[in-house]
């Protein structure tokens, strides 16, 4: 009986279109209305925000949110390390989208915003997120989004010819050797294409690595960016790698970088990039 009455009491306490949201640290936010000015702080968030049809709700996104273009018109708030939590607050957002790592999160909610931290980092997180950012938002049927990636990576992947499968990769995802693991969502994508990797699950999502760890597991192939391929054929000891070899070495251009870095919306379109790197080494 006295359940039924704290659940009577609460549902009169708050409005109908109230809703809790527990986030990836645990904490509980009450959103009383669906919020109608949004602040993303990190680009996966931003670009899933509009992807859900909400773009015209965000009135301020961090330094590195530059898709879609429409965001690049609005108030850059800063990155990890340098968050503008005054410009924040002159903004009174009704919510707050913010990285599990970010470091202004206690700063926000002591100025009495609601902050809600997610961080996808694997395929599930990303379909969990988008389902939280869905209810964030009052969107219905978030997860057509998921179904949309899905579809994109299956097609990605039946594009990946038999001499590709099982093509020992070495994705290096920053300077400094870091790599992606297996365990991580780019990771994941390279086994959803049917590729192999170098990097252990043990060693996590995205180890820092040594150079002879390189060499001595000998990948058929490697992916990098742009920015850290300068003098990779160089490095001392990688000529010996059968990927620098036989020059299968696929270099992803900035914005395309961009979409392989970001567990949201344009997984399929990572999934694409890493197929066709796929399919063009494996002919040569």
């Amino acid at each position: 009986m006295l359940e039924r009455f704290f659940a009577l009491l609460l549902a009169v306490a708050l409005p109908a279109s109230a809703v809790e949201i527990k986030d990836d640290l645990g904490h509980t936010t009450t959103l009383a209305a669906t919020p109608q000015r949004v602040v993303s702080l990190l680009p996966s968030l931003t670009e899933t925000v509009c992807e859900l049809g909400a773009c015209n709700r965000l009135v301020g996104v961090d330094r590195y949110s530059n898709f879609p273009a429409q965001v690049n018109a609005l108030p850059k708030l800063g990155g990890m390390e340098d968050t503008n939590v005054e410009m924040i607050a002159a903004l009174k957002p009704d919510v707050v989208l913010v990285a599990v790592s970010s470091r202004v999160a206690e700063r926000l909610r002591a100025l009495g915003m609601k902050v809600i931290a997610l961080e996808p980092r694997s395929y599930r997180d990303v379909q969990r997120v988008l389902g939280i950012i869905g209810q964030v938002l009052g969107v219905p049927d978030a997860q057509r989004v998921w179904r949309h990636i899905e579809a994109g990576v299956a097609a990605a992947a039946s594009s990946v010819p038999p001499a590709a499968r099982g093509m020992r990769v070495y994705y290096e995802v920053a300077s400094g050797l870091y790599a992606a693991g297996t365990v991580s969502f780019m990771g994941e994508t390279l086994a959803r294409l049917g590729a192999g990797n170098i990097i252990p699950p043990d060693l996590g999502p995205f180890p820092k690595i040594n150079a002879e760890f390189v060499v001595k597991a000998n990948p058929a192939l490697i992916m990098i960016g742009q920015r850290g391929s300068e003098g990779l054929t160089q490095r001392p000891g990688w000529d010996r790698i059968d990927a620098i070899k036989r020059g299968r070495i696929c270099i992803f251009k900035a914005e395309e970088g961009d979409i392989l870095a970001r567990p949201g919306p344009r997984m399929a379109e990572a999934a694409q990039i890493m197929a066709r790197c796929l399919r063009e080494k494996a002919a040569s």
